[in-house]
């Protein structure tokens, strides 16, 4: 029996799922590459921690080599982050702007086509300085009260779009990072603090997500991941694949990975995401 069975792009596609017949796995693969055409004018658009680099490592050489390679095929490259732009330059490279077509930084309020600034939008101007003393305030507080085997500094930073709140702290080592999200995985220490945020600050307008391994990220209504598809539309493309590892809902990844104008992978890993890059692609094989 045919049914329509949600993607990983985010939209109903006419195929069967894969408990049916093997004729699902047909169609599905048909799918997904009539969307890869390269006669289509395509952005492939990619989160970066997690994505193109392991977190808080630098891009590995292969993935550079399949970005390069997907330009030269005609596609057009974008990567999306919510970090600054300087914690983009340790992970993707110093010039790394002039190896992409399209760079938002924090969800897309700063926005780069290339080498040229076409976008900033600020919080403070936004929020305003009362309601975010208020916000970081009560998350200290929090953070204080918290019972964790570390915690290091910089629990609470400030971005141009958005506030990074991190209950251990984002000047964690990278294996206290990675012991911290093991711990998280079974507490649920982020998730625990989300809902205490959206029940105290309701009234203001905010979203507060679960980002990468250690932290929370807090921006205005709207001014998610999905943010930066307003830099592009006049580019009139057929097609935008996004690419990201945290997907679910409450996630930082999930409203861009679900939104209509785009197709979405899933996926684990940088490796994960180069294996679908050859798939769709044909790059780096």
């Amino acid at each position: 029996m045919q049914t329509r069975c949600k993607y990983s792009s985010g939209r109903a596609a006419p195929t069967l799922c894969l408990s049916s017949p093997p004729l699902s796995v047909l169609a599905s693969f048909l799918f997904f590459h009539a969307m890869a055409s390269p006669d289509k004018k395509t952005l492939c658009l990619f989160d970066i921690d997690g994505t193109l680099a392991k977190a808080k490592k630098e891009m590995e050489p292969p993935m550079r080599a399949a970005l390069a390679e997907l330009r030269q095929k005609g596609y057009t490259v974008g990567v999306v982050g919510g970090s600054n732009m300087e914690k983009a330059k340790k992970q993707l490279g110093e010039n790394y702007r002039a190896e992409v077509d399209f760079s938002f930084h924090e969800n897309g309020l700063l926005a780069y086509r290339g080498l040229d600034l076409i976008h900033r939008q600020e919080l403070k101007a936004h929020l305003g300085e009362e309601r975010i003393k208020q916000l970081v305030n009560f998350t200290l507080h929090y953070i204080a009260d918290l019972d964790l085997p570390v915690k290091r500094g910089t629990f609470v930073e400030f971005r141009t779009g958005m506030l990074n709140i991190s209950p251990i702290g984002r000047n964690c080592s990278y294996e206290e990072r990675t012991a911290f999200a093991a711990l998280d995985a079974e507490r649920q220490i982020r998730a625990a603090l989300v809902q205490a945020l959206q029940e105290k600050f309701a009234s203001f307008g905010l979203r507060f997500v679960i980002g990468g391994q250690i932290s929370i990220d807090v921006f205005p209504e709207g001014w998610d991941k999905t943010y930066c598809l307003q830099h592009v539309r006049g580019d009139n493309f057929d097609v935008i694949h996004f690419f990201g590892d945290k997907t679910k809902p409450g996630q930082n990844d999930y409203e861009i990975f679900s939104h209509p104008d785009t197709i979405g992978h899933h996926v684990d890993s940088p490796d994960h995401t180069l294996a679908q890059l050859q798939d769709l692609f044909g790059v780096g094989k």
